[in-house]
């Protein structure tokens, strides 16, 4: 059996379905206030709903030893992918809790209990942007710099864990996944790209960073699990280019108006503060952070060689990922 954390997230919904497609049993975690509902919407789409009602789903948090200890017991392999995804100063302490202390946990339950391997999702954020004008590959380590995020430093930290235990016998992987697109919650993370842009962004960043479909990314993951390789890291990436080139294709797919507004570094400072003071009023965590400005505003190449040439995969291109998704989004607007 295969113990899947963050299984109802964009990532987690898209892994439990390939290997439910395989014929795996799977136990994956969720939280006591999650919803069902992005997996469940994964496994229709994929008209594999009836594969849904195998998984066998166990309420907790990464900071329930107990209950991690009575999952993983139970199992031979881990996907770790749980994580808090969030730009918001106040959030700190969470992100300690969630994705430092809970990837130990993990890690440390893993090892505990003989786990023959455990793959952890990572991010690009925490590979080395700041520590090299090139191309970012498996070799460029992380740099702390101001322009790191709380949460990229958070999943560097929970990284340095997940080495640990590699140290301490436990066979792991970590991937690293670029800007993921894909149909989860259509009003949050990276999702969100299709829904503001249906809704009528007008404003594009001008910069320029990794996007990769999520079916790349949860198909890499099942593969690397079961291959015979271990305690390595891979980038996954299918393509490098501009914010403005992947806003303008969701536009013509969406068959509406491109956002026409490039962000310029005085529009940039404006408006986040221009969302924070909203955010104070409304009482309501703001869109925009300065975190999530600046990172809009970078220039960063990844390279995915490294995983295409131990699996020999080709990568989705960008056209049908964003026409795929396209046709989702309306679908589910009914």
């Amino acid at each position: 059996m295969i113990f899947i954390t963050g299984g109802t997230g964009l990532v987690g919904s898209h892994i439990l379905l390939q290997l439910c497609q395989k014929g795996e049993r799977v136990l994956a975690l969720r939280r006591n206030s999650s919803t069902l509902e992005i997996c469940r919407r994964v496994f229709s789409q994929n008209s594999s709903i009836d594969l849904f009602k195998s998984i066998d789903w166990v309420n907790g948090d990464l900071n329930n030893i107990p209950m991690l200890e009575k999952c993983i017991s139970r199992c031979e392999y881990v996907i770790h992918a749980a994580a808090l995804v969030s730009f918001h100063p106040e959030d700190k302490k969470k992100l300690v809790d969630i994705n430092i202390n809970g990837t130990a946990n993990v890690m440390n339950i893993s090892i505990d209990f003989g786990i023959k391997k455990c793959v952890y999702v990572s991010s690009i954020a925490t590979l080395g942007r700041n520590s090299t004008d090139e191309i970012v590959d498996e070799n460029c380590n992380f740099k702390l710099s101001n322009l790191e995020s709380n949460y990229s430093i958070s999943k560097y930290m929970a990284e340095q864990e997940v080495w640990r235990a590699s140290n301490e016998g436990l066979d792991v992987i970590i991937v690293n996944p670029s800007v993921i697109l894909g149909p989860g919650d259509w009003v949050k993370g990276s999702s969100r790209i299709f829904h503001s842009i249906y809704k009528g962004l007008r404003f594009f960043p001008p910069g320029k960073t990794g996007f990769v479909d999520v079916y790349d990314v949860s198909a890499i993951i099942v593969k690397l699990l079961f291959l015979k390789v271990s305690n390595e890291r891979f980038i996954l990436n299918g393509i490098n280019t501009s914010y403005e080139s992947v806003f303008n294709l969701i536009a013509d797919n969406f068959n509406i108006k491109r956002p026409n507004i490039r962000v310029t570094p005085f529009l940039k400072e404006i408006g986040w503060r221009i969302e924070k003071f909203r955010s104070l009023i409304l009482q309501r965590k703001s869109l925009i952070t300065k975190e999530t400005a600046e990172s809009g505003m970078r220039e960063s190449t990844f390279s995915s060689k490294k995983v295409e040439k131990l699996l020999n995969y080709k990568f989705r291109t960008l056209d049908d990922t964003v026409a795929n998704y396209c046709k989702m989004y309306i679908k589910d607007l009914g």
